[in-house]
């Protein structure tokens, strides 16, 4: 059974991310990787507003302020973002598999994606570059440019062991930076999904 729910999530997000997709190994016991040459360990701004993770600037790391599609006559660039996986539960072990893409009309730099569990992660988890944490519960992690036809998927891999063996975990999936685009349509990129822990995988 899936529970799918739009999440209104209103978390200050804490760093921000674009850059290349991620492709991420279970944590528990080995090395996670990630494709590219992420930048970590940056704040990141609100949804929908301008940072630069690398010098407190008005770009993502990694992205000039020409990357961006200029906002013409004071008004945002739009952009329609989606996220779309599963997850799954066992034995105390969460998978995350999302796949992020944009249907315009605007290209983006880069997308932050949150990740956040109602179970929080053990201590101690091999996070790749392109994701940090940005709490005892929140993940955050970077997409890098998504083009507005929606011929860029970027696919991100995440196992995070969680603490104890929980029956039962809710994983909520929002944007948390796209660059400062607005988006109308919160309904393809904000989730929230109940796992319980059969090992089976949760559409969402």
């Amino acid at each position: 059974m899936v529970l799918t729910r739009k999440a209104l999530l209103g978390v200050s997000a804490a760093a921000a991310m674009a850059a290349t997709a991620v492709v991420m190994a279970p944590a528990a016991g080995g090395t996670a990787t990630a494709v590219g040459a992420p930048v970590a360990g940056s704040p990141l701004p609100r949804a929908g507003s301008p940072a630069d993770a690398s010098s407190g600037g008005g770009s993502p790391a990694g992205a000039s302020p020409a990357d961006a599609s200029p906002a013409v006559g004071g008004i945002a660039p739009e952009a329609d973002v989606s996220h779309h996986g599963h997850v799954s539960l066992r034995d105390g072990g969460l998978g995350i598999w999302l796949r992020s893409e944009n249907s315009g009309p605007s290209d983006l730099p880069g997308v932050t994606v949150r990740l956040r569990v109602s179970v929080p992660p053990a201590d101690r988890q091999e996070l790749p570059g392109a994701c940090l944490r940005a709490d005892p519960r929140t993940v955050l992690c970077r997409t890098g440019p998504l083009r507005a036809d929606g011929s860029q998927q970027r696919r991100l891999a995440l196992h995070l062991q969680l603490r104890g063996r929980p029956d039962e975990v809710v994983v909520r999936i929002d944007t948390a930076w796209n660059g400062g685009a607005t988006d109308r349509n919160t309904k393809n990129s904000e989730h929230e999904v109940l796992a319980p822990a059969t090992g089976d995988p949760y559409v969402f």
